[in-house]
C-alpha cells in the first residue's frame, strides 16, 4: 500500500511539472546573424607571391559568432579590440578588421603582409 502511494505521488509530481512546462512561454529565437566578407591580397616573403585570401567573419549584435579563411572555417579565434588572432594549419594570422589589413607568418619561415577590401 505505502509503495503504490510513492508511485501514485511521483506520477502526480511528474505531471505537474510537464504540465508547467507547457505553460512556459517559447525561447526567443536566435539573434539574427550578419556576415562580413573581406578580399585580402597578402605578399609572402621571401618568395614575393601575392595570394588571395577571402576572409568571412559571421557576427551579430553582441559578438564575432565565426571566422572563415578561404572557406575554411578556423578552429578557434581571439579578439583583441578590432584584431581577429587565428590560425589556420602553420599560419598564424592577424586581421585588423579596422585598418582591413592581413598579416601572418609561417613559424619564422615565411611571412605575409597586405590589404584587404570588402567584398
Amino acid at each position: 500500500m505505502r509503495a503504490v502511494l510513492i508511485v501514485v505521488a511521483c506520477m502526480a509530481a511528474a505531471l505537474s511539472s510537464a504540465a508547467s512546462a507547457q505553460n512556459k512561454p517559447a525561447a526567443k529565437p536566435a539573434a539574427k546573424t550578419s556576415e562580413v566578407t573581406l578580399v585580402c591580397e597578402a605578399v609572402y616573403m621571401p618568395a614575393r607571391t601575392t595570394w588571395t585570401r577571402t576572409v568571412s567573419i559571421g557576427y551579430d549584435k553582441k559578438r564575432v559568432r565565426s571566422v572563415q579563411i578561404d572557406g575554411v572555417p578556423v578552429y578557434t579565434f581571439a579578439i583583441q579590440e578590432m584584431v581577429i588572432l587565428t590560425a589556420v594549419d602553420n599560419e598564424r594570422i592577424q586581421i585588423d578588421t579596422a585598418a582591413q589589413t592581413w598579416s601572418s607568418d609561417f613559424r619564422g619561415q615565411a611571412t605575409a603582409m597586405g590589404r584587404c577590401e570588402r567584398g
